[in-house]
């Protein structure tokens, strides 16, 4: 490709709501185009990565054994309805009428339309197991789309589903799609961790996500550097900090703490570590039955340590949802406002539950149920009854890991997710097929996404530096870009390039030869604003000495090399990036 024949239109600066790297770098690199919030236009240099990004995942899918189809972005209402996903699926969820006032969906996923063609396609035990899958645009109406192609309404995924006879087939079709991720994220060039995860809304009950490395990154992997352990922190384990409960050592005393609402200002006041105080946190659940109570619950956990929505959703009592108690809620069973809230002596009788590591504490502090004083010195079964003890709480930096070592805690962008799906959705639209013995038999599925374009912009959050984008070799839009200065002023140098270029593209290389008459610094800029692995500047000054510079993106400084050794330099250089 030449550059005067291809479309290039980088920026200087960046939109003003561009907030992270990946947004203002593919809008300044002249990738992508904001049509509306969330909603972009991908331009010829940046569809090249995504298409790149595409052909790594095709292969890998088929080579596991999965099936190309295409599904469509609009879906009829009426299989989300019988899913239960309709209303379950929440505002993100965009509904439409067509003229016949028929309801419709675009689909942020497409779990309901492949089961529908499960269902009337698959009929014997004999068609199983397969494995379809799709890359099509999804739509999800984020509340706040931002972030560029990180967090979009409209978006590029590869989903897939497997369908097996039993839950035993259906795991190794899930290990199968496991690997085959591990092989395209590897190949993809980025650095990257599978971790444990929820299954969240989409159901299931074995999940991993696929997480890329990035400062930036919204999600919070726990992992251990000495083994192969890594999890979400939603889903992660917290220890318990303290082996075995020590017995009482203090007596309980009411203490005045004025003006101390928050356990850091309740140690600080009382000249104690803050890891002896413990904070209470009050939620609410509604009843199913208009006719029952709202029961409130008292969450226990050590003043340094925060509440995992995740865990807490899954506790006995919270089948159907919780919420924070209100203040009205709180006044009522506790007698007291917020920031003095404590387990003994309520004014109406709450259920207490307390986290593992609470549950082990002594002498600790807590809120006395009274504006401007805390108890001191409380202990369990002195002057607690026992509480019913969960994992409540979020890891932290350093926790220790039962299995040896310390858990460590880095950030990462979700860029991928494989599901167990079980029965979920087969069931809920009779997905069946005839087992050997002729019976009606439930289909096992699993599904298996990937965000296509977020790849594109975890790929730059985690390889960029203050000049621009630094690709990985495998999707980067070109490989080497090929700069002669004063190319159509010296023969010379157009002949040693065009030379070069024509060897490149024989030896399979994706080339761009810039023949734009422009400044070398302008030229410069723009390639490494758009973060091409190698350079390669043929210039009348070099080639008095009969070289060419070769220079890859993350060097500070070019290599001289002979004009005739300059193919092979090149080829052995992209073989290391």
């Amino acid at each position: 490709m030449h550059a005067s024949k291809y479309h290039i239109n980088t920026l200087k600066e960046a939109p003003s709501e561009a907030e992270v790297a990946s947004h203002q770098l593919m809008t300044r690199a002249g990738m992508i185009r904001k049509a509306a919030g969330g909603i972009y236009s991908y331009m010829p240099m940046g569809l090249k990565v995504l298409r790149k990004i595409e052909a790594i995942i095709r292969e890998e899918m088929n080579r596991a054994g999965a099936i190309e189809l295409l599904m469509p972005v609009v879906q009829p209402a009426e299989l989300w309805v019988e899913s239960g996903r309709f209303k379950e699926y929440g505002p993100e969820l965009l509904r439409i009428k067509d003229r016949h006032q028929r309801d419709f969906v675009l689909q942020p996923t497409s779990e309901e339309v492949i089961t529908d063609i499960a269902r009337n396609e698959i009929h014997s035990w004999r068609q199983l197991p397969v494995n379809f899958y799709h890359i099509q645009t999804k739509f999800r109406d984020e509340r706040r789309p931002r972030f560029g192609l990180m967090r979009g309404r409209e978006f590029i995924m590869k989903d897939a589903y497997s369908f097996d006879r039993d839950e035993e087939a259906a795991q190794l079709s899930y290990d199968r799609m496991y690997e085959a991720y591990m092989r395209i994220f590897t190949r993809l060039g980025l650095e990257f961790r599978a971790v444990a995860a929820d299954t969240g809304a989409i159901g299931g009950s074995r999940s991993h996500e696929f997480q890329v490395i990035a400062d930036t990154g919204e999600d919070l992997i726990v992992y251990n550097p000495e083994s192969d352990y890594a999890a979400n922190i939603e889903l992660a384990e917290a220890p318990c900090l303290i082996p075995e409960r020590a017995a009482p050592s203090e007596a309980l005393q009411k203490t005045a703490t004025p003006d101390a609402p928050k356990c850091e200002l309740v140690a600080e006041q009382l000249g104690r570590p803050l890891t002896d105080t413990v904070k209470s946190i009050v939620l609410a659940t509604d009843p199913v039955e208009k006719s029952e109570p709202v029961k409130i619950w008292l969450l226990l956990l050590r003043g340094d340590h925060e509440l995992n929505e995740i865990k807490t959703s899954k506790l006995p009592g919270f089948e159907n949802g919780y919420r924070f108690a209100t203040e009205e809620e709180i006044v009522e069973h506790f007698g007291c406002m917020p920031g003095y809230l404590g387990p003994l002596n309520t004014r109406k009788p709450v259920n207490v539950i307390a986290d593992t590591t609470v549950a082990n504490m002594s002498d600790f502090i807590c809120g006395a149920n009274e504006e401007g004083y805390h108890y001191t010195g409380m202990n369990w079964v002195r002057d607690l009854p026992e509480a019913p003890v969960f994992d409540l709480r979020n890891v932290v930096d350093g926790d220790p890991d039962p299995k040896g070592g310390s858990l460590r805690i880095q950030r990462g962008i979700e860029v991928g997710h494989v599901f167990f799906l079980g029965d979920k959705y087969s069931r809920a639209l009779n997905a069946t097929f005839l087992e050997t013995d002729g019976k009606p038999t439930i289909m096992q599925m699993g599904c298996y996404g990937i965000g296509v374009s977020r790849i594109a912009a975890a790929a730059i959050e985690q390889n960029h530096d203050s000049r621009g984008i630094i690709w990985p070799r495998a999707i980067a839009p070109f490989e080497v870009v090929i700069c002669p200065l004063g190319y159509h002023k010296s023969e010379t140098v157009r002949n040693i390039a065009d030379t070069l270029y024509a060897e490149l593209q024989a030896a399979g290389v994706d080339v761009m030869l810039d023949d734009r008459d422009t400044r070398p610094g302008i030229m410069f800029a723009d390639w490494e604003l758009i973060g091409v692995p190698l350079r390669v500047t043929v210039g009348e000054r070099g080639l008095k000495d009969g070289v060419v510079e070769i220079q890859p993106r993350r060097a500070s400084e070019a290599d001289r090399v002979a004009c005739d050794a300059a193919l092979n330099h090149v080829l052995e250089t992209l073989k290391s990036l």
